[in-house]
């Protein structure tokens, strides 16, 4: 992939680019562990994997909907934005954003905050809650 990206010149175009490389790395991996935290959580909640998967859906579906591939953040109404924005996914698409224009730090550290407590709060619940059995 990597070598089909030298070849097609894009590694050179993402050189000359305001993006940030590992600020984008880093954005990526902070949304792929706050998403993953709610699995977690879903999985130690759960009686049975029918519960898991409706519990799922119900957290999941909404998030992937109102995460800006449907409808961009920035055009929903302002009542809309704010209760969507405790969405961790929202946050990381904005941090993915901020890394990729080029955009100042003052604007990473609330995505960032609401991805960190929502892992820490999902990861602490999936562990009180997990049973072996």
């Amino acid at each position: 992939m990597v070598a089909g990206y030298r070849e097609r010149k894009i590694l050179k175009r993402f050189r000359v680019a305001p993006i940030s490389p590992v600020g984008f790395l880093g954005s990526w991996l902070l949304t792929l562990v706050s998403t993953l935290s709610i699995g977690m959580m879903v999985g130690g909640i759960a009686k049975n994997e029918k519960m898991a998967s409706v519990i799922a859906c119900l957290l999941y579906f909404p998030m992937l909907f109102f995460s800006g591939t449907r409808l961009p953040f920035e055009v929903m109404p302002e009542i809309m934005q704010r209760i969507v924005a405790f969405f961790p996914l929202i946050q990381g698409i904005q941090l993915m954003k901020a890394a990729s224009l080029g955009m100042h730090t003052e604007s990473i550290w609330m995505p960032a905050a609401v991805m960190g407590t929502v892992t820490i709060l999902c990861t602490g619940v999936a562990v009180k809650c997990f049973k072996w059995e």
